[in-house]
């Protein structure tokens, strides 16, 4: 059976298929996993410290030696990927509903979706209407990988008195400092950054898995319209920030655009959140099925969206020519 194949067709189905599989378990059998010692600790219990691992293997993918344009291009990305989710979170905190949701959507979901974003599309964008550069940009933009820069939001709208309280400087630490000893492992040792970054990939479907099985399927169909709405605001809003900030930077606006995704791992950041700060746990659940519904709408409709931006641009005389875009004289 072509079991990983498969997953792979699917847009972020290492990490959605396992949850939505462990959701519908939870949904109608909630008791079939839930028989105690590993089966339990396993399948059900263990998104917590899976998700710690996960963290600590994706710190060690953090490179500090990078330098010069691409850190420039990647800081860029990262800022306005950042400034753009808090702006639109901030913005669903204020005119939030009694349900605590803005249409439909939990600020939270909104945050941890726009914020991130899909290395591996990037990637595979760049790598087409990209230069060496730029690609090199991705070095940096592992920082919105995970939970850190969603919580440095919530830490400001604390501060702005939006949500519940700041975090505990404990709590932060708590859930930062997996990413920061895996970051000191993998800038010390690139062997040790190698052998993390297979473990990264092998965690995701276990620890969404368990995700999963803390999740109503009610919450699914509730959340699921609204997710597809949150991957297209993603993409057109956060994708189109950067396209244009690119475009006056006079760099490739094409790199720009890549980044208006929303990474599988995103999945897990309103469960961090929570076990950072308990005042966001009655979200988890929507939040979590949100930005799994955002991750496949954005690892859809992206490409489509960056290939109508690059036909755009060569009616314009731009032309692609191995990653460096070019206009063509007239």
């Amino acid at each position: 059976m072509k079991i990983k194949a498969t997953l792979d067709r699917i847009p972020g189905g290492m990490m959605v298929v396992p949850l939505l599989i462990a959701a519908v378990l939870n949904t109608f059998a909630p008791d079939l996993l839930r028989i105690g010692n590993f089966t339990e600790a396993l399948f059900v219990n263990g998104s917590s410290t899976l998700i710690a691992l996960f963290l600590l293997c994706t710190g060690a993918q953090i490179n500090v030696r990078s330098f010069g344009v691409s850190v420039g291009k990647g800081a860029t990305l990262l800022a306005t990927k950042w400034a753009v989710g808090a702006i639109f979170g901030l913005v669903a905190y204020m005119f939030a509903g009694d349900n605590g949701l803005w249409f439909g959507l939990a600020p939270i979901a909104i945050i941890a979706a726009m914020t991130n974003s899909n290395g591996g599309l990037f990637v595979a964008l760049v790598g087409q209407y990209g230069s060496k550069e730029d690609r090199a940009a991705y070095s940096l933009l592992a920082l919105n990988d995970g939970p850190f820069l969603t919580m440095v939001a919530l830490s400001v709208f604390g501060a702005m008195g939006f949500v519940d309280g700041m975090f505990s400087f404990v709590s932060f630490i708590s859930v930062l400092l997996p990413i920061l000893v895996g970051m000191v492992l993998g800038n010390l040792d690139e062997e040790m950054r190698d052998f993390f970054d297979k473990g990264s990939s092998m965690l995701i479907p276990f620890f969404a898995f368990a995700l999963g099985m803390g999740i109503d399927f009610r919450a699914i169909v509730e959340g699921g319209l609204s997710g597809i709405i949150l991957g297209i605001l993603t993409v057109f809003v956060t994708g189109s920030a950067g396209y244009f900030v690119f475009k006056a930077l006079k760099w490739n606006p094409i790199v720009g655009a890549a980044e208006g995704s929303t990474a599988g791992n995103a999945v897990a950041t309103p469960a961090a959140i929570a076990a950072a700060n308990v005042s966001f746990a009655a979200f988890t659940d929507i939040a979590t099925v949100q930005v799994a519904a955002s991750t496949v709408t954005t690892a859809i409709l992206l490409p489509l969206y960056v290939g109508f931006l690059v036909k755009r641009l060569e009616k314009k005389g731009y032309t692609f020519d191995q990653g460096n875009m070019t206009k063509v004289d007239v």
